[in-house]
């Protein structure tokens, strides 16, 4: 099937949340930029959600994809270009500089609609001369910038959490629309004053994450290195960095039958290893070894409260592993408690402990939850969220075009 343009006829609550969509499909292909504060080499969320986006915007075949990103990049991907602007480098993060020349790129590209990925500098950027331009745009809210500088911010972090938060509702005020992946992120932003938003999760890619994998030699052998007296595994998979709350962690620290085995690289590393001397950890991973950790563990386990979504949770679903994650953000989406995974209450001290202990010593509801939650996510592929991002897409074009010609007559 070729690439498809849907007309959307959003309704509105004066909240921001969108209260009912209209679908009429037409055949037409799409020029697309997207601006993203973050790309290859760099491997994180966002980076992930561009790149799945543009295999299956690849894939279907007829769309040209511009990508506008932090230095230093790939010149292509999958044949689509790749242009890159000057970087500083933040608490080990590279940071894309607004440059005066995106209109300049925009123009010359001439797009039907610009993707801002994630925006915060470069992407506000990219909206703001998309608008000056009259270029319909999208932008995708994943990261909870407000709350990361609130927790580096020090002694200014609740100024600096205000401020962001002015920010983010100014910013995302220029698209004509900002698509959430949660509930949860939806009613943050609409508390916080940000308009036209909807509902865009993320898919999962379950050939990679696949339960078939924990036959393979390669598994066995991770087992036996992180469990050699068969303990229970109990994995996590993530940045190391004080956002993430990996803290919370020690709770299980000395939980019999337990083995800890945490994938990912981080500023909290030798934090976290001081709290769990006796955890594994297996460093960044991506891939087939990314696939082969989580194939391994018995059980997975997401600490974080400020996640907007939880892509690690599907992933680990996919690959049929019960998931504990915190009552709050994005997992209450993803996570059914009692069916696919549990949800403890992070104020609550002990609860993580609780519901660690509750599957270590019930391998039935483990597998139970495992099996649910891996049904759950087959029909989460990222073929079918990237139609409905073309979805999206096609009714900010519709709506621009609409106002042109109001405009005009």
């Amino acid at each position: 099937m070729g690439p498809r343009a849907v007309h959307l006829a959003l309704s509105v609550a004066p909240s921001g949340r969108c209260t009912r969509v209209t679908v009429a499909r037409c055949a037409v292909a799409v020029r697309i930029a997207i601006v993203t504060e973050s790309f290859l080499p760099t491997l994180n969320g966002v980076t992930t959600s561009v790149c799945r986006v543009l295999d299956c915007l690849a894939a279907a075949g007829g769309h040209d994809v511009l990508v506008i990103c932090p230095s230093p990049a790939p010149s292509r991907y999958l044949g689509f270009t790749v242009v890159t602007v000057p970087t500083v480098t933040l608490r080990a993060f590279r940071v894309g500089l607004p440059t005066r020349g995106m209109e300049r790129i925009l123009r010359g590209f001439a797009p039907d609609v610009v993707h801002a990925a994630s925006p915060f500098g470069l992407g506000a950027r990219g909206l703001a001369a998309a608008r000056n331009l009259g270029i319909p745009t999208v932008a995708i809210y994943q990261t909870d910038m407000p709350s990361y500088v609130a927790q580096h911010g020090g002694p200014v972090g609740p100024l600096a959490h205000r401020a962001s938060w002015t920010w983010v509702r100014h910013l995302h005020s220029l698209a004509d629309l900002t698509l959430a992946p949660s509930s949860a992120a939806i009613t943050e932003l609409a508390a916080h004053g940000v308009p036209r938003v909807a509902l865009w999760g993320r898919g999962v890619d379950t050939a990679t994450y696949s339960p078939e994998l924990r036959r393979s030699p390669q598994v066995a052998q991770l087992r036996s290195r992180l469990a050699p007296n068969g303990e229970v595994i109990v994995g996590y998979v993530g940045r190391l960095a004080p956002e993430k709350e990996l803290h919370r962690l020690a709770e299980i620290a000395d939980l019999p039958g337990i083995s800890i085995a945490l994938v990912g690289e981080g500023p909290s590393r030798d934090e976290i290893a001081a709290l769990l001397p006796r955890a594994h950890f297996l460093g960044r991973q991506e891939g087939a070894t990314l696939a082969h950790s989580y194939a391994s563990f018995d059980i997975f386990c997401h600490t974080g409260t400020k996640e907007t979504f939880g892509q690690t949770l599907q992933e680990a679903m996919a690959s049929r592993l019960p998931v504990v994650a915190p009552a709050a953000g994005g997992p209450l989406d993803i996570v059914k408690p009692g069916v696919t995974g549990l949800l403890f209450n992070p104020d609550a001290s002990g609860s993580l402990r609780q519901s660690i202990g509750t599957l270590v010593s019930d391998e039935a509801m483990r597998e139970r939850m495992g099996a649910s939650g891996a049904r759950k996510m087959a029909g989460r592929s990222w073929n079918g969220m990237t139609q409905r991002l073309l979805d999206y897409y096609a009714s900010v074009i519709a709506g621009s075009r609409a106002r042109s010609v109001s405009r005009a007559a």
